[in-house]
């Protein structure tokens, strides 16, 4: 109930602001520095993750795929058009969680393309375009752990990716509950769900629709399970440079066409609702009805 009252006050402030701001965003006349390289080296740099499932990872012949990065070629085919070049080739670039931010904001990528949360302390130095996903933290676990939520970790290991904001949600609330919580980090998600199957951890904190991908992908998904309650409410976006209007408007436009012409819900069906690589598996996460609320009117704005 906490999360459609959220959705429905969202959709009706950010529709306003939306219509607010239009008259606001510049031309591609005033272009930026992001959309003159793109102009003058006819490339789009893509960032990618390798084991954010199913945003943003490596399939069997190691080539980056998934629902974000789906989206990510969607905008550069729309860039390409704006501009009005022949071509424009998309470039892909690795990521890790510490190290997507800087990799935007030092100019080495023009789109990121994976399961980046929108909040205030990122749009500080980013910017980010509509949400793609709605979701939240909870924990991945041993079935045998005993362990369904937050206070069971009292005295316990629990792991989370570095440079997440999970991490830091859990860190706070480990010092305010007196919990004594031993944090661990690790370098991606795959060593993060790797340590909690080996023993070294109790629990992996994360977005819980990325643990269901890892575990679906495991050789052996019987021996994890995802518990508790949300810890955080994580609107996943597309991140990009704050220094080009220009170029964030040619994005925003697109990713709204792709929600009201239906074309994003294809890729969502394609990603979370049938099996994907490289197991062939299927998550069978239908659509949450905050992420169907929110599209009503989407918008880049985030009350978080």
């Amino acid at each position: 109930m906490l999360f459609r009252r959220w959705a429905a006050r969202a959709a009706r402030g950010f529709a306003v602001a939306s219509c607010a701001l239009a008259v606001l965003v510049p031309s591609l006349a005033e272009a930026g520095p992001v959309v003159d390289h793109v102009r003058a080296s006819g490339k789009i740099r893509l960032a990618y993750r390798e084991s954010a499932v199913p945003f943003s990872y490596l399939d069997a012949q190691g080539r980056p795929v998934g629902y974000a990065l789906d989206l990510c070629l969607k905008v550069a085919e729309a860039v390409r058009r704006q501009l009005g070049l022949d071509r424009l080739e998309p470039e892909f670039v690795p990521v890790t969680p510490a190290s997507r931010i800087r990799a935007i904001v030092e100019g080495r990528a023009e789109l990121e393309c994976g399961s980046t949360t929108n909040n205030a302390e990122r749009r500080k130095t980013v910017a980010f375009t509509v949400p793609h996903y709605i979701t939240g933290a909870r924990y991945a676990v041993r079935p045998d752990s005993g362990i369904d939520d937050l206070p069971q970790f009292e005295g316990r290991k629990l792991v989370s990716t570095r440079g997440t904001t999970p991490l830091k949600a859990v860190d706070q609330a480990n010092r305010e509950r007196l919990l004594r919580i031993t944090l661990l980090e690790a370098p991606d998600h795959a060593q993060a769900i790797e340590m909690v199957e080996r023993g070294e951890a109790d629990g992996f904190v994360m977005d819980d629709v990325l643990l269901y991908g890892l575990i679906a992908n495991r050789p052996d998904p019987a021996k994890l399970k995802v518990v508790g309650k949300f810890l955080t409410i994580e609107p996943l976006a597309i991140m990009l440079s704050k220094d080009d209007p220009g170029f964030k408007r040619i994005v925003d436009d697109e990713m709204r066409r792709l929600i009201r012409s239906g074309e994003i819900e294809a890729l969502y069906e394609r990603w979370f609702l049938r099996p994907i690589p490289p197991n062939d598996v299927s998550l069978n996460l239908p659509m949450s009805y905050l992420l169907k609320d929110f599209w009503k009117y989407p918008t880049d704005q985030v009350p978080f």
